[in-house]
Protein backbone atom coordinates (compact mmCIF):
# COMPACT_ATOMS: atom_id res chain seq x y z
CA UNK A 1 0.00 0.00 0.00
CA UNK A 2 2.84 2.43 0.84
CA UNK A 3 4.32 1.61 -2.57
CA UNK A 4 1.07 2.83 -4.17
CA UNK A 5 1.29 6.11 -2.27
CA UNK A 6 4.83 6.68 -3.47
CA UNK A 7 3.88 5.96 -7.07
CA UNK A 8 1.04 8.40 -6.73
CA UNK A 9 3.53 11.24 -6.24
CA UNK A 10 5.57 12.67 -9.11
CA UNK A 11 8.56 10.33 -8.90
CA UNK A 12 11.05 12.57 -10.64
CA UNK A 13 10.41 15.43 -8.23
CA UNK A 14 9.78 13.61 -5.01
CA UNK A 15 11.99 10.56 -5.09
CA UNK A 16 15.04 12.44 -6.29
CA UNK A 17 16.36 12.65 -2.74
CA UNK A 18 15.23 9.14 -1.83
CA UNK A 19 12.02 10.46 -0.29
CA UNK A 20 8.99 8.29 0.27
CA UNK A 21 5.54 9.23 1.45
CA UNK A 22 5.77 8.16 5.07
CA UNK A 23 4.54 9.33 8.40
CA UNK A 24 0.86 8.79 7.64
CA UNK A 25 -1.74 11.46 7.95
CA UNK A 26 -1.11 14.42 10.21
CA UNK A 27 -3.71 15.28 12.83
CA UNK A 28 -6.85 14.45 10.90
CA UNK A 29 -7.07 10.81 11.86
CA UNK A 30 -7.99 9.97 8.26
CA UNK A 31 -7.29 6.38 7.23
CA UNK A 32 -4.54 6.01 4.64
CA UNK A 33 -6.98 4.32 2.24
CA UNK A 34 -8.83 7.62 1.77
CA UNK A 35 -5.63 9.27 0.56
CA UNK A 36 -4.95 6.40 -1.82
CA UNK A 37 -8.46 6.85 -3.23
CA UNK A 38 -7.66 10.44 -4.16
CA UNK A 39 -4.90 9.21 -6.45
CA UNK A 40 -7.53 8.11 -8.96
CA UNK A 41 -8.98 11.60 -9.25
CA UNK A 42 -7.90 14.98 -10.62
CA UNK A 43 -4.52 16.26 -9.47
CA UNK A 44 -3.23 19.83 -9.38
CA UNK A 45 0.58 20.07 -9.47
CA UNK A 46 2.11 23.44 -8.66
CA UNK A 47 5.50 24.97 -7.89
CA UNK A 48 5.81 27.13 -4.77
CA UNK A 49 8.77 29.50 -4.39
CA UNK A 50 9.28 28.72 -0.71
CA UNK A 51 9.35 25.65 1.48
CA UNK A 52 6.76 25.58 4.23
CA UNK A 53 7.95 26.23 7.77
CA UNK A 54 4.63 26.94 9.50
CA UNK A 55 0.96 26.42 8.69
CA UNK A 56 -0.11 28.32 11.79
CA UNK A 57 -1.96 31.53 10.78
CA UNK A 58 -0.50 33.28 13.80
CA UNK A 59 3.07 32.36 13.02
CA UNK A 60 3.57 32.07 9.26
CA UNK A 61 7.05 32.80 7.92
CA UNK A 62 6.10 33.86 4.37
CA UNK A 63 3.19 34.82 2.15
CA UNK A 64 3.66 31.54 0.24
CA UNK A 65 2.44 29.60 3.27
CA UNK A 66 -0.82 31.55 3.09
CA UNK A 67 -1.49 30.07 -0.38
CA UNK A 68 -1.60 26.66 1.33
CA UNK A 69 -3.50 27.81 4.43
CA UNK A 70 -6.28 29.11 2.15
CA UNK A 71 -7.01 25.47 1.31
CA UNK A 72 -6.89 24.16 4.89
CA UNK A 73 -8.85 26.68 6.96
CA UNK A 74 -11.92 28.87 6.52
CA UNK A 75 -11.92 32.68 6.76
CA UNK A 76 -14.86 35.06 7.13
CA UNK A 77 -14.04 36.50 3.68
CA UNK A 78 -11.54 35.75 0.90
CA UNK A 79 -9.98 37.62 -2.02
CA UNK A 80 -11.76 37.31 -5.35
CA UNK A 81 -9.81 35.96 -8.30
CA UNK A 82 -9.51 38.15 -11.39
CA UNK A 83 -7.97 41.47 -12.37
CA UNK A 84 -9.78 43.70 -9.83
CA UNK A 85 -9.17 43.63 -6.08
CA UNK A 86 -12.24 42.61 -4.11
CA UNK A 87 -13.53 40.09 -1.58
CA UNK A 88 -16.38 37.60 -1.20
CA UNK A 89 -18.00 35.96 1.81
CA UNK A 90 -16.50 32.62 2.85
CA UNK A 91 -17.29 31.37 6.39
CA UNK A 92 -19.40 34.45 7.05
CA UNK A 93 -23.02 34.37 5.99
CA UNK A 94 -23.15 38.13 6.63
CA UNK A 95 -20.63 40.78 7.74
CA UNK A 96 -21.25 44.52 8.14
CA UNK A 97 -19.65 47.68 9.51
CA UNK A 98 -22.00 48.77 12.32
CA UNK A 99 -20.05 51.97 13.08
CA UNK A 100 -16.39 53.10 12.63
CA UNK A 101 -15.15 50.76 15.40
CA UNK A 102 -17.59 47.80 15.30
CA UNK A 103 -18.10 45.06 12.68
CA UNK A 104 -20.76 42.37 13.14
CA UNK A 105 -20.48 38.92 11.52
CA UNK A 106 -22.73 35.89 11.33
CA UNK A 107 -21.13 32.51 10.56
CA UNK A 108 -22.59 30.00 8.13
CA UNK A 109 -23.87 26.96 9.99
CA UNK A 110 -22.39 23.50 9.54
CA UNK A 111 -18.67 24.34 9.00
CA UNK A 112 -16.90 21.44 10.73
CA UNK A 113 -13.44 21.07 12.21
CA UNK A 114 -11.74 17.71 11.56
CA UNK A 115 -10.62 15.40 14.36
CA UNK A 116 -14.00 15.47 16.10
CA UNK A 117 -13.70 19.12 17.17
CA UNK A 118 -17.22 19.95 16.07
CA UNK A 119 -18.81 22.93 14.39
CA UNK A 120 -17.07 26.29 13.97
CA UNK A 121 -18.55 28.88 16.33
CA UNK A 122 -18.10 32.55 17.14
CA UNK A 123 -15.90 31.39 20.04
CA UNK A 124 -13.40 30.01 17.52
CA UNK A 125 -13.41 33.32 15.63
CA UNK A 126 -12.80 35.21 18.89
CA UNK A 127 -9.99 32.81 19.86
CA UNK A 128 -8.30 32.96 16.43
CA UNK A 129 -8.10 36.77 16.32
CA UNK A 130 -7.41 37.44 20.01
CA UNK A 131 -4.74 34.71 20.04
CA UNK A 132 -2.64 36.78 17.61
CA UNK A 133 -2.63 39.66 20.10
CA UNK A 134 -2.19 37.46 23.19
CA UNK A 135 0.74 35.56 21.66
CA UNK A 136 2.35 38.82 20.45
CA UNK A 137 2.49 37.29 16.98
CA UNK A 138 4.53 39.04 14.27
CA UNK A 139 1.18 39.30 12.43
CA UNK A 140 -0.26 41.70 15.03
CA UNK A 141 0.16 44.71 12.69
CA UNK A 142 -2.32 43.10 10.25
CA UNK A 143 -5.02 43.57 12.89
CA UNK A 144 -4.34 47.29 13.38
CA UNK A 145 -6.37 48.68 16.29
CA UNK A 146 -8.39 45.46 16.80
CA UNK A 147 -9.15 44.93 20.49
CA UNK A 148 -11.50 41.95 20.96
CA UNK A 149 -14.55 40.06 19.72
CA UNK A 150 -17.82 40.18 21.63
CA UNK A 151 -19.89 37.00 21.28
CA UNK A 152 -23.62 37.43 20.76
CA UNK A 153 -24.55 33.79 20.14
CA UNK A 154 -22.96 30.59 18.75
CA UNK A 155 -22.75 32.01 15.22
CA UNK A 156 -22.71 35.79 15.75
CA UNK A 157 -20.10 38.16 17.11
CA UNK A 158 -18.85 41.74 16.91
CA UNK A 159 -15.27 42.86 16.23
CA UNK A 160 -14.37 45.81 18.45
CA UNK A 161 -11.58 48.21 17.42
CA UNK A 162 -9.96 50.88 19.60
CA UNK A 163 -9.95 53.35 16.71
CA UNK A 164 -11.26 53.17 13.11
CA UNK A 165 -9.20 50.73 11.02
CA UNK A 166 -9.81 51.05 7.27
CA UNK A 167 -7.54 48.14 6.10
CA UNK A 168 -9.54 45.50 8.00
CA UNK A 169 -11.45 44.69 4.78
CA UNK A 170 -8.38 44.36 2.56
CA UNK A 171 -5.95 42.77 5.06
CA UNK A 172 -7.30 41.36 8.32
CA UNK A 173 -10.30 39.37 7.10
CA UNK A 174 -9.22 37.95 3.70
CA UNK A 175 -5.53 37.30 4.43
CA UNK A 176 -3.49 35.29 6.95
CA UNK A 177 -4.95 36.63 10.22
CA UNK A 178 -8.41 35.79 8.91
CA UNK A 179 -7.91 32.01 9.08
CA UNK A 180 -10.11 30.54 11.80
CA UNK A 181 -8.66 27.74 13.92
CA UNK A 182 -10.39 25.51 16.48
CA UNK A 183 -9.91 26.84 20.00
CA UNK A 184 -10.35 23.37 21.49
CA UNK A 185 -7.89 21.71 19.08
CA UNK A 186 -5.20 24.39 19.38
CA UNK A 187 -5.37 24.55 23.17
CA UNK A 188 -5.17 20.77 23.40
CA UNK A 189 -2.16 20.66 21.03
CA UNK A 190 -0.20 23.62 22.44
CA UNK A 191 -1.49 24.03 26.04
CA UNK A 192 -1.14 27.84 25.79
CA UNK A 193 -2.48 28.66 22.32
CA UNK A 194 1.06 29.03 20.95
CA UNK A 195 2.61 28.08 17.61
CA UNK A 196 1.64 24.65 16.28
CA UNK A 197 3.97 25.06 13.29
CA UNK A 198 3.67 22.29 10.70
CA UNK A 199 1.29 20.17 12.80
CA UNK A 200 -2.18 21.70 12.45
CA UNK A 201 -4.42 19.98 15.02
CA UNK A 202 -7.61 20.47 12.95
CA UNK A 203 -8.75 21.69 9.54
CA UNK A 204 -11.92 23.49 8.46
CA UNK A 205 -11.29 24.07 4.74
CA UNK A 206 -11.88 21.99 1.60
CA UNK A 207 -8.51 20.20 2.00
CA UNK A 208 -6.42 18.57 4.71
CA UNK A 209 -2.64 18.30 4.94
CA UNK A 210 -2.10 14.64 4.01
CA UNK A 211 1.69 14.69 3.98
CA UNK A 212 4.66 17.03 4.01
CA UNK A 213 8.34 16.37 3.56
CA UNK A 214 10.64 19.31 4.19
CA UNK A 215 12.24 20.65 1.00
CA UNK A 216 10.45 17.95 -1.04
CA UNK A 217 6.68 18.28 -1.29
CA UNK A 218 3.36 19.05 0.34
CA UNK A 219 0.33 16.86 -0.38
CA UNK A 220 -3.22 18.14 0.18
CA UNK A 221 -6.24 15.86 -0.20
CA UNK A 222 -9.96 16.49 0.03
CA UNK A 223 -11.42 17.04 3.49
CA UNK A 224 -14.15 14.37 3.84
CA UNK A 225 -15.95 16.55 6.39
CA UNK A 226 -16.12 19.62 4.11
CA UNK A 227 -19.72 20.55 3.25
CA UNK A 228 -19.09 23.72 1.21
CA UNK A 229 -18.55 24.17 -2.55
CA UNK A 230 -16.42 21.35 -3.93
CA UNK A 231 -13.03 22.48 -5.26
CA UNK A 232 -11.85 21.30 -8.66
CA UNK A 233 -9.15 18.81 -7.65
CA UNK A 234 -8.92 15.69 -5.52
CA UNK A 235 -5.29 16.35 -4.69
CA UNK A 236 -2.98 19.35 -4.70
CA UNK A 237 0.73 18.51 -4.91
CA UNK A 238 2.96 21.43 -4.06
CA UNK A 239 6.66 21.26 -4.87
CA UNK A 240 8.89 23.85 -3.15
CA UNK A 241 11.28 25.25 -5.76
CA UNK A 242 13.01 28.32 -4.36
CA UNK A 243 15.02 28.99 -7.52
CA UNK A 244 12.69 30.44 -10.14
CA UNK A 245 14.79 29.13 -13.04
CA UNK A 246 14.46 25.60 -11.64
CA UNK A 247 10.70 26.17 -11.43
CA UNK A 248 10.65 27.13 -15.10
CA UNK A 249 12.51 23.93 -15.99
CA UNK A 250 10.12 21.88 -13.83
CA UNK A 251 7.20 23.40 -15.73
CA UNK A 252 8.79 22.67 -19.11
CA UNK A 253 9.51 19.08 -18.02
CA UNK A 254 5.84 18.59 -17.06
CA UNK A 255 6.59 18.14 -13.34
CA UNK A 256 4.21 20.99 -12.47
CA UNK A 257 1.28 22.57 -14.34
CA UNK A 258 1.43 26.05 -12.77
CA UNK A 259 4.49 28.15 -11.98
CA UNK A 260 5.60 31.73 -11.53
CA UNK A 261 8.35 32.58 -14.02
CA UNK A 262 11.05 35.24 -13.89
CA UNK A 263 10.69 38.57 -15.66
CA UNK A 264 13.91 37.93 -17.58
CA UNK A 265 12.34 34.76 -19.06
CA UNK A 266 9.06 36.44 -19.94
CA UNK A 267 10.02 37.44 -23.50
CA UNK A 268 11.17 33.88 -24.28
CA UNK A 269 8.02 32.27 -22.90
CA UNK A 270 5.84 34.72 -24.84
CA UNK A 271 7.64 34.26 -28.16
CA UNK A 272 8.12 30.51 -27.84
CA UNK A 273 5.75 29.06 -25.23
CA UNK A 274 5.77 25.33 -24.39
CA UNK A 275 2.79 23.40 -25.86
CA UNK A 276 -0.66 24.14 -24.35
CA UNK A 277 0.73 26.98 -22.25
CA UNK A 278 -0.89 30.26 -21.31
CA UNK A 279 1.46 33.07 -20.23
CA UNK A 280 -0.13 35.75 -18.03
CA UNK A 281 1.47 39.01 -16.91
CA UNK A 282 0.35 40.53 -13.63
CA UNK A 283 1.44 43.72 -11.85
CA UNK A 284 3.22 42.93 -8.62
CA UNK A 285 2.60 44.18 -5.09
CA UNK A 286 6.17 43.24 -4.15
CA UNK A 287 8.73 45.77 -3.05
CA UNK A 288 12.44 45.26 -3.46
CA UNK A 289 14.95 47.56 -1.79
CA UNK A 290 18.48 47.66 -0.45
CA UNK A 291 18.26 48.02 3.34
CA UNK A 292 20.99 49.21 5.70
CA UNK A 293 21.24 48.39 9.41
CA UNK A 294 21.58 51.86 10.97
CA UNK A 295 22.69 50.32 14.29
CA UNK A 296 25.70 48.59 12.75
CA UNK A 297 28.87 50.56 13.67
CA UNK A 298 29.96 50.78 10.00
CA UNK A 299 26.60 52.29 8.94
CA UNK A 300 25.81 54.56 11.89
CA UNK A 301 27.00 57.67 10.00
CA UNK A 302 24.19 58.90 7.71
CA UNK A 303 26.84 60.17 5.27
CA UNK A 304 27.97 56.57 4.66
CA UNK A 305 24.39 55.52 4.03
CA UNK A 306 23.77 58.47 1.68
CA UNK A 307 26.97 57.59 -0.21
CA UNK A 308 25.60 54.08 -0.77
CA UNK A 309 22.19 55.43 -1.87
CA UNK A 310 23.76 57.75 -4.46
CA UNK A 311 26.26 55.13 -5.73
CA UNK A 312 23.46 52.80 -6.80
CA UNK A 313 22.20 52.90 -10.38
CA UNK A 314 18.74 51.32 -10.30
CA UNK A 315 18.10 50.89 -14.08
CA UNK A 316 21.44 49.09 -14.36
CA UNK A 317 20.36 46.66 -11.62
CA UNK A 318 17.00 46.04 -13.29
CA UNK A 319 18.64 45.37 -16.66
CA UNK A 320 20.81 42.67 -15.08
CA UNK A 321 18.27 41.09 -12.75
CA UNK A 322 15.04 41.41 -14.74
CA UNK A 323 16.20 41.89 -18.35
CA UNK A 324 14.81 45.42 -18.11
CA UNK A 325 11.25 44.08 -17.67
CA UNK A 326 10.71 45.54 -14.16
CA UNK A 327 9.68 49.06 -13.18
CA UNK A 328 11.91 51.52 -11.30
CA UNK A 329 10.39 51.95 -7.84
CA UNK A 330 9.68 55.44 -6.54
CA UNK A 331 9.23 54.11 -3.01
CA UNK A 332 7.84 50.97 -1.43
CA UNK A 333 4.24 51.59 -2.59
CA UNK A 334 3.67 50.52 -6.22
CA UNK A 335 1.80 52.23 -9.02
CA UNK A 336 -1.98 51.94 -8.81
CA UNK A 337 -1.98 51.97 -5.00
CA UNK A 338 -2.97 54.83 -2.69
CA UNK A 339 0.25 56.57 -1.65
CA UNK A 340 2.37 55.81 -4.73
CA UNK A 341 4.95 58.63 -5.11
CA UNK A 342 5.62 60.19 -8.52
CA UNK A 343 9.37 60.04 -7.96
CA UNK A 344 12.01 59.15 -5.37
CA UNK A 345 14.21 61.78 -3.68
CA UNK A 346 17.40 60.13 -5.01
CA UNK A 347 17.21 59.86 -8.82
CA UNK A 348 17.17 56.30 -10.28
CA UNK A 349 20.65 56.56 -11.84
CA UNK A 350 22.24 57.98 -8.67
CA UNK A 351 25.39 60.09 -8.96
CA UNK A 352 28.88 58.70 -8.30
CA UNK A 353 30.46 62.12 -7.72
CA UNK A 354 27.84 62.94 -5.10
CA UNK A 355 28.31 59.50 -3.52
CA UNK A 356 32.06 60.11 -3.17
CA UNK A 357 31.36 63.52 -1.56
CA UNK A 358 29.24 61.86 1.13
CA UNK A 359 31.99 59.29 1.81
CA UNK A 360 34.56 62.08 2.17
CA UNK A 361 32.24 63.88 4.56
CA UNK A 362 32.15 60.71 6.65
CA UNK A 363 35.96 60.51 6.57
CA UNK A 364 35.79 56.82 5.69
CA UNK A 365 38.47 54.95 3.74
CA UNK A 366 38.66 51.29 2.60
CA UNK A 367 35.17 50.46 3.86
CA UNK A 368 34.36 46.74 3.82
CA UNK A 369 30.74 45.63 4.09
CA UNK A 370 28.60 42.52 3.76
CA UNK A 371 25.33 42.26 1.84
CA UNK A 372 22.88 39.50 2.79
CA UNK A 373 20.30 38.10 0.38
CA UNK A 374 18.43 34.89 -0.27
CA UNK A 375 19.74 32.54 -2.94
CA UNK A 376 16.50 32.30 -4.94
CA UNK A 377 18.10 33.87 -8.04
CA UNK A 378 17.20 37.52 -8.56
CA UNK A 379 18.24 38.79 -5.09
CA UNK A 380 21.72 37.32 -5.68
CA UNK A 381 22.01 39.09 -9.05
CA UNK A 382 20.90 42.38 -7.42
CA UNK A 383 23.45 41.93 -4.63
CA UNK A 384 26.27 41.23 -7.09
CA UNK A 385 25.38 44.29 -9.18
CA UNK A 386 25.37 46.48 -6.06
CA UNK A 387 28.73 44.93 -5.10
CA UNK A 388 30.15 46.12 -8.45
CA UNK A 389 28.53 49.56 -8.19
CA UNK A 390 29.83 50.23 -4.67
CA UNK A 391 33.33 49.21 -5.73
CA UNK A 392 33.26 52.33 -7.95
CA UNK A 393 33.35 54.52 -4.83
CA UNK A 394 35.90 52.34 -3.03
CA UNK A 395 33.55 50.20 -0.92
CA UNK A 396 34.34 46.47 -0.90
CA UNK A 397 31.27 44.27 -0.49
CA UNK A 398 31.05 40.56 0.30
CA UNK A 399 27.81 38.88 -0.83
CA UNK A 400 26.27 36.37 1.59
CA UNK A 401 23.58 34.42 -0.29
CA UNK A 402 21.70 31.91 1.86
CA UNK A 403 18.60 29.77 1.63
CA UNK A 404 15.33 31.72 2.08
CA UNK A 405 14.53 30.04 5.41
CA UNK A 406 17.82 31.13 6.94
CA UNK A 407 17.76 34.58 5.33
CA UNK A 408 14.20 35.16 6.57
CA UNK A 409 15.38 35.39 10.18
CA UNK A 410 18.66 37.33 9.96
CA UNK A 411 17.21 40.55 11.35
CA UNK A 412 15.00 38.99 14.00
CA UNK A 413 16.18 39.39 17.58
CA UNK A 414 14.09 36.38 18.64
CA UNK A 415 16.40 34.18 16.54
CA UNK A 416 19.62 35.10 18.35
CA UNK A 417 22.35 37.67 17.73
CA UNK A 418 22.70 37.47 13.94
CA UNK A 419 20.93 40.84 13.60
CA UNK A 420 23.97 42.56 15.10
CA UNK A 421 26.11 41.47 12.13
CA UNK A 422 23.60 42.56 9.47
CA UNK A 423 24.95 45.46 7.40
CA UNK A 424 23.40 45.66 3.91
CA UNK A 425 20.58 43.35 2.81
CA UNK A 426 18.25 42.84 -0.14
CA UNK A 427 14.63 43.00 0.93
CA UNK A 428 12.29 41.22 -1.50
CA UNK A 429 8.87 41.16 0.12
CA UNK A 430 5.38 40.32 -0.98
CA UNK A 431 2.61 42.66 0.07
CA UNK A 432 -1.14 43.21 0.01
CA UNK A 433 -3.56 45.72 -1.54
CA UNK A 434 -3.36 48.44 1.10
CA UNK A 435 -0.56 51.01 1.67
CA UNK A 436 -0.60 50.27 5.40
CA UNK A 437 0.84 46.84 4.61
CA UNK A 438 3.88 48.53 3.10
CA UNK A 439 4.68 51.00 5.87
CA UNK A 440 3.69 49.29 9.09
CA UNK A 441 6.73 46.97 9.12
CA UNK A 442 9.04 49.99 9.53
CA UNK A 443 7.68 51.33 12.80
CA UNK A 444 9.68 51.29 16.06
CA UNK A 445 7.61 48.33 17.28
CA UNK A 446 8.94 46.28 14.35
CA UNK A 447 12.65 46.92 15.08
CA UNK A 448 14.19 43.48 15.51
CA UNK A 449 11.12 41.79 14.02
CA UNK A 450 10.65 42.82 10.35
CA UNK A 451 12.31 46.25 10.56
CA UNK A 452 15.83 44.96 9.92
CA UNK A 453 17.17 48.42 9.07
CA UNK A 454 16.30 49.33 12.67
CA UNK A 455 15.06 52.63 11.26
CA UNK A 456 13.19 54.67 13.87
CA UNK A 457 11.09 57.83 13.52
CA UNK A 458 8.46 59.27 15.86
CA UNK A 459 6.86 61.22 13.02
CA UNK A 460 6.70 58.09 10.84
CA UNK A 461 4.97 56.13 13.61
CA UNK A 462 2.55 58.96 14.28
CA UNK A 463 1.33 59.30 10.68
CA UNK A 464 1.36 55.53 10.11
CA UNK A 465 -1.16 55.26 12.97
CA UNK A 466 -3.22 58.19 11.65
CA UNK A 467 -3.38 57.01 8.01
CA UNK A 468 -5.37 53.85 8.83
CA UNK A 469 -8.22 55.86 10.30
CA UNK A 470 -8.77 58.01 7.18
CA UNK A 471 -11.21 56.90 4.51
CA UNK A 472 -10.58 59.77 2.06
CA UNK A 473 -8.03 58.31 -0.46
CA UNK A 474 -6.33 61.63 -1.34
CA UNK A 475 -5.87 62.60 2.32
CA UNK A 476 -4.54 59.13 3.06
CA UNK A 477 -2.16 59.28 0.08
CA UNK A 478 -0.42 62.45 1.33
CA UNK A 479 0.51 60.73 4.58
CA UNK A 480 2.03 57.77 2.71
CA UNK A 481 4.04 60.13 0.47
CA UNK A 482 5.51 61.70 3.61
CA UNK A 483 6.28 58.31 5.21
CA UNK A 484 8.27 57.19 2.18
CA UNK A 485 10.15 60.52 2.18
CA UNK A 486 11.08 59.94 5.84
CA UNK A 487 12.32 56.41 5.07
CA UNK A 488 14.46 57.61 2.18
CA UNK A 489 15.82 60.65 4.07
CA UNK A 490 17.05 58.31 6.84
CA UNK A 491 19.56 56.87 4.34
CA UNK A 492 18.51 53.36 5.39
CA UNK A 493 16.81 52.47 2.10
CA UNK A 494 17.44 52.51 -1.63
CA UNK A 495 14.17 51.60 -3.36
CA UNK A 496 14.70 49.39 -6.44
CA UNK A 497 11.54 47.92 -7.99
CA UNK A 498 8.07 46.47 -7.47
CA UNK A 499 8.83 43.72 -9.96
CA UNK A 500 6.04 41.95 -11.82
CA UNK A 501 4.44 38.50 -11.65
CA UNK A 502 4.32 36.51 -14.90
CA UNK A 503 2.79 33.04 -14.50
CA UNK A 504 2.44 30.05 -16.83
CA UNK A 505 -0.03 27.19 -16.73
CA UNK A 506 -0.91 24.19 -18.83
CA UNK A 507 -4.27 24.79 -20.52
CA UNK A 508 -4.65 21.08 -21.33
CA UNK A 509 -4.72 20.33 -17.58
CA UNK A 510 -6.02 23.34 -15.67
CA UNK A 511 -7.77 26.70 -15.69
CA UNK A 512 -5.76 28.79 -13.25
CA UNK A 513 -7.11 31.51 -10.96
CA UNK A 514 -5.06 34.23 -9.30
CA UNK A 515 -5.38 37.41 -7.34
CA UNK A 516 -4.84 40.57 -9.47
CA UNK A 517 -1.13 40.39 -8.57
CA UNK A 518 -0.70 36.85 -9.96
CA UNK A 519 -0.67 35.03 -6.60
CA UNK A 520 -2.48 31.68 -7.08
CA UNK A 521 -5.83 30.95 -5.42
CA UNK A 522 -5.76 27.14 -5.59
CA UNK A 523 -9.38 26.76 -4.47
CA UNK A 524 -10.54 28.59 -7.61
CA UNK A 525 -8.45 26.46 -10.00
CA UNK A 526 -10.53 24.21 -12.25
CA UNK A 527 -9.62 21.15 -14.33
CA UNK A 528 -9.39 21.88 -18.08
Amino acid sequence: MMKDVVQNIDRRTLLKGGAALGGGIIATGMPLSQVIWAAEGKVLKVALQFDLASLDPGFNTSGYEVNVMNCLYSKLTHYKSGSEWGWDLEAAEKIEQVDPTHIRFRLKKGIKFTGGYGEMTARDVKFSYERIIKQKSANMPDLGSFDHVEIEDDHTGVFVFKTPYVPVWTLSFPYVTGHIVSEQAVMKATKDGGNFGMKPPAFSGPYVLADWKQNQYTLLTRNPEWSGPKPGFDEIRIVPITDIKTAERAYQAGDVDFATISLDSLATFKSNPPPDTKVEEHPSLRYVFLGMNVDNPKLKDINVRKAIQWAINVPQILDGAYAGQANVATGIIPQGMIGHREKALVPPEGDLAKAKEFLERAGVRDLQLTIDCDNSGIPSIIAQTIQAQLSQIGITVQVNAQDPGSFGTIGQESEGDRWKDVQLFINNNSSLPDPYYYTTWYTKAQVGVWNWSRFSSDRFDEINAKAITIEDPSKRAKLYYEMQDIMEESGAYRFLTNGGTPVVYRTSKIRAATRPDGVPLYLDFKPA
